[in-house]
């Protein structure tokens, strides 16, 4: 008698909790890659986040890889707070290495991308051997434009990396007279795109500022893509969502936005249906408790000889 009173009691609490749990608004999106939180408007699982974010992370091995149509990049991370990705690919060069051979990926997006990424304007594109046939230098007389320090960055201050040292390439003149220069940098906002084989370049190097930090010299440049990223589309239907609890994803048709409350969608936000499943909870508590109490009652009347 005594074990199975200690059972009931010990089971009861136990049923109470899960039952009246059943209606907590959990985050069923939220995950990790390495170090790396996954979240809004990001994510790892179809329906999860923000509709014109989809398909772009991939965890392999505890990697965080991004994907578009330029290439694979491995993000080193993700900042919410100002809505930023720092990416980074092994073909890039940096003042230690100087990949040539046209390898490197670059960054360009499809038209229907472009609204929700770009580099960040503090971001430098260093393109390296480009042809005097490039898009680069058309249409710009007497002067290589759009070739420009970026936030303080330059190539001017780049040739002094000891990587250049090892290629054996040589700086060249700054007009088109003497030929094009060996390096040309640029802002992502001039060009678009970074293309190697469009640009007719054999290498690219990126590196960014991270205001108001600011380093002497490349070698203490922050190397990688920066890019910024924007969401679009209705905000205050997500906002409404993540105030009960829930978290905003989207539909089977890829398009539609829904709230996500944990054990049911909504199609405006978790209290729309909240209270009737709370109600619907708390009456099989009810009810369960009343069976348990009476199993007891008896049990205590009818006591085993």
């Amino acid at each position: 008698m005594t074990t199975l009173f200690l059972t009931i009691f010990t089971i009861f609490p136990t049923l109470i909790l899960h039952l009246a749990s059943a209606n907590g608004h959990v985050n069923p999106c939220r995950s990790y890659c390495g170090n790396i939180s996954i979240d809004y408007p990001f994510s790892l699982r179809y329906g999860c986040g923000h509709p014109g974010f989809r398909d772009l992370l991939f965890c392999i091995n505890d990697v965080l890889m991004f994907h578009i149509s330029s290439g694979s990049y491995r993000v080193l991370e993700i900042d919410y707070a100002y809505q930023s990705l720092t990416l980074h690919e092994p073909h890039l060069s940096t003042c230690d290495t100087i990949v040539l051979g046209g390898k490197g990926n670059g960054f360009s997006v499809e038209p229907w991308q472009s609204p929700y990424f770009n580099p960040t304007a503090d971001n430098v594109f260093m393109l390296i051997g480009c042809s005097a046939q490039s898009p680069l230098f058309q249409g710009f007389p007497e002067k290589h434009l759009p070739c420009r320090n970026v936030s303080g960055m330059g190539c001017e201050e780049y040739y002094g990396c000891p990587a250049w040292s090892l290629v054996g390439h040589r700086q060249v003149g700054s007009k088109f007279g003497s030929g094009p220069p060996e390096c040309c940098a640029v802002a992502f906002e001039a060009i678009k795109a970074i293309n190697l084989s469009k640009l007719e370049c054999e290498g690219y190097s990126s590196a960014y500022s991270l205001a108001p930090l600011r380093v002497d010299g490349p070698s203490g440049w922050s190397y990688g893509i920066r890019v910024r990223y924007s969401v679009q589309g209705n905000e205050e239907f997500c906002r409404a969502c993540g105030a009960t609890g829930g978290t905003c994803g989207y539909g089977t048709d890829g398009v539609r936005q829904m709230c996500m409350c944990g054990n049911f969608n909504s199609t405006s936000n978790c209290d729309s249906v909240s209270s009737a499943t709370s109600s619907r909870t708390w009456s099989r508590v009810s009810t369960l408790a009343g069976c348990l109490m009476g199993i007891l009652g008896w049990i205590a009347a009818n006591p085993k000889p």
